[in-house]
């Protein structure tokens, strides 16, 4: 029987809402997460090498991925594929922006492997 999905909030960096709808940390899953991310203006998070694949959509505003040769800026209604081991840096325009994660396996802080 399919079952009805409800976003819990998964603590971020600095004051940007994530939603989770499927994953470790809201439904146990560990093959996948889906989560709507909400940043503020001018918000961005340490560099990161996850050990996940990163499928990124922006649904509104502006985003920022960093990379090691250089950086892709995105606005609503564009899609980045980053690849596990890569590294990359997120962050966000002067209008926030508002988008849509799907990792796979699923989203833990420890398969981040964020930048100290």
């Amino acid at each position: 029987m399919p079952t009805m999905l409800r976003p819990v909030r998964v603590p971020g960096t600095g004051e940007k809402l994530i939603q989770e709808l499927a994953g470790a940390a809201s439904t146990g899953q560990d093959t996948v997460s889906v989560a709507r991310m909400t940043a503020p203006a001018g918000w961005d998070e340490p560099g990161q090498r996850p050990e996940f694949d990163e499928i990124t959509y922006v649904l509104a505003g502006h985003l920022v991925v960093e990379h090691d040769e250089g950086q892709v800026e995105l606005g609503a209604g564009e899609c980045i594929l980053t690849r596990a081991g890569e590294w990359v840096r997120y962050s966000v325009g002067p209008g926030g922006a508002e988008y849509l994660a799907v990792c796979a396996p699923a989203f833990t802080l420890q398969r981040a492997n964020r930048d100290v």
